[in-house]
């Protein structure tokens, strides 16, 4: 459904997307922020997924700035390779790329950020920087780390009860911190537990999960 495309950030760096967009009309549109695993063939089906459920969605490529074409899967080489990536990143330079996803999506209506892991992070720094009208972070491990500076959107938040990297402590943490977020914890889920790549995998949960990622979309006007 989706293909590839280049994106320009404000910095004037380039790097690569992956999009797709609805059949007809879109509700709005979806800046889906990858997991340490790049763009990879889960992402890309996540970004054909919210496409089918209505929206436009760019997913780009924020480890370019790392290393070009960088895309793994879900052993433990593949995590220690994503883990290594991701510490090459600059964060404010990521703002750049996220903001050139959202700028090629005007005219679709309001735009949404999304993210998985370290996506959820991101997502949770696109809510703090703009310009989105929603945000939902899912599992972001980073936003406990995070919580000196406001979300200009609104913003739903999801954590596995049994993820290792992200304890109660930390989710009890962000919830009395910005009590203004709808934060939703899932029974015996663990850390990426949308992903059905992974051994940690929950259709009960990943559905229920998604089905509020919806519900709160349409309720925020997409």
């Amino acid at each position: 459904m989706g293909q590839k495309i280049t994106l320009k950030a404000s910095d004037g760096f380039t790097l690569d997307a992956y999009r797709a967009d609805p059949t007809g009309k879109a509700k709005g549109g979806i800046v889906l922020i990858q997991e340490i695993f790049g763009v990879n063939q889960h992402i890309r089906a996540l970004v054909d997924e919210w496409a089918g459920r209505g929206y436009s969605v760019i997913a780009p490529a924020c480890y370019d700035r790392a290393e070009k074409n960088f895309e793994v899967g879900y052993d433990e080489e593949a995590r220690q390779k994503g883990m290594a990536a991701r510490a090459k990143l600059d964060g404010a330079k990521t703002v750049f790329d996220y903001q050139a996803a959202h700028a090629a999506l005007a005219g679709v209506g309001k735009v949404a950020i999304m993210g998985y892991c370290y996506g959820g992070t991101v997502s949770w720094q696109g809510a703090q920087t703009g310009p989105f009208d929603a945000a939902i972070c899912y599992y972001g491990g980073g936003i406990a780390d995070m919580l000196n500076t406001d979300a200009k959107c609104p913003v739903l938040m999801h954590f596995g009860e049994k993820d290792q990297g992200i304890p109660m402590e930390k989710v009890a943490k962000i919830k009395a911190a910005k009590p203004y977020a709808v934060v939703d914890v899932y029974a015996n889920a663990g850390h990426g537990f949308i992903c059905n790549e992974r051994p940690s995998f929950q259709k009960e949960a990943a559905d229920l999960a998604n089905k509020r990622t919806l519900a709160f979309l349409e309720m925020n006007g997409m």
